[in-house]
């Protein structure tokens, strides 16, 4: 039977042993390891079984918007079609970048939250309908062509350490996009006899339940996490989980505006993260084989599963990036 863990409106308490981190997390399973001498990745046999065309696992048509577009029109759209990013083209519909919601993320909390700062005073409204998508996509994104094959798109994905993937023709025109879910989706069939304790993060990214989804942005933003688990200050337990896509679906159903007064954007991003978060807990027990965590991920279409001992406290987070390593690589 799967070890599937769905725990609606409960709490989780944290594992003594836990670490709680405030500086940059490392993930257990890194890349390099992974790779022979002449830097190609070792697949494992498991990607040379399922080996196939890339467009037959692929997400199509891809959800597209021109980089011209207000920011607003993006985020709107990755809430209406619960998407994590945006094929961005040109006039012509060719290729121009990307934008997830990771790079929304880094608008309200990252890097790019200069812009709304500087640019635009912190007016909510105009940082959102004035700025166009292409101020926060990524303007140079790595692709693959429509005949590459399954191996061809995973190892760009791996050595590039993306999860968002698109795929064009050979006149630049986007035919689909895959992801690390697609890809875990394709691999998983059987147990590959590596314990999800060997390869999760131990250290907990964690934001607590009295902060706001700036501060969730923030962390989102440093350290590379759509998910984090909320945990409440007082009992030391995960009450919750909030997402990227949580905090795009505040500003793209438009919710942020009805809870604010005036124009300020510091206003709508003092909300509370338990406003915006999932009460669903996802779990999985640190001895199961990471094959299990694959299938509970694809089975609740999630992309991290908090990690519990025995006890049934948690000591860690599994991501669909852990995952993928472990399934694609040896």
């Amino acid at each position: 039977m799967m070890p599937m863990s769905k725990r609606p409106r409960a709490t989780i308490r944290i594992s003594p042993r836990a670490n709680i981190v405030s500086g940059p997390s490392v993930r257990k399973a890194e890349v390099y390891r992974y790779l022979r001498v002449d830097a190609e990745p070792n697949w494992s046999q498991r990607v040379k079984e399922k080996e196939g065309e890339i467009m037959t696992i692929a997400s199509r048509p891809p959800v597209t918007i021109t980089f011209t577009s207000p920011i607003i029109s993006a985020v709107e759209l990755m809430y209406k079609r619960r998407v994590r990013g945006l094929v961005v083209v040109d006039a012509r519909g060719a290729l121009k970048g990307t934008v997830t919601a990771m790079d929304f993320i880094g608008y309200l909390g990252g890097s790019s939250y200069n812009i709304v700062r500087e640019r635009h005073g912190g007016d909510i409204y105009r940082a959102l309908n004035s700025e166009t998508v292409e101020s926060i996509m990524n303007p140079t994104p790595v692709y693959v062509l429509s005949n590459a094959r399954i191996t061809d798109a995973l190892r760009v994905m791996v050595l590039n350490g993306i999860g968002f993937l698109p795929i064009i023709d050979k006149q630049g025109l986007p035919q689909g996009v895959v992801t690390e879910h697609d890809l875990v989706r394709h691999l998983v069939n059987k147990e590959i006899s590596i314990k999800v304790t060997d390869v999760m993060t131990s250290n907990l990214v964690v934001t607590y339940s009295d902060d706001s989804i700036k501060r969730a942005a923030q962390l989102m933003s440093l350290y590379g996490f759509r998910r984090l688990p909320v945990v409440s200050r007082e009992e030391g337990t995960i009450v919750g989980v909030v997402s990227a896509l949580d905090i795009v679906s505040y500003f793209g159903s438009h919710t942020a505006f009805s809870v604010i007064t005036g124009r300020n954007i510091e206003e709508a991003l003092s909300t509370k993260v338990t406003e915006v978060m999932s009460k669903d807990i996802y779990t999985i027990k640190d001895s199961e084989d990471v094959s299990a965590a694959a299938e509970l991920m694809n089975k609740l279409n999630t992309n991290s599963l908090i990690v519990i001992d025995e006890a049934g406290e948690a000591k860690g987070i599994i991501t669909e990036r852990d995952v993928l390593l472990a399934l694609s690589l040896r």
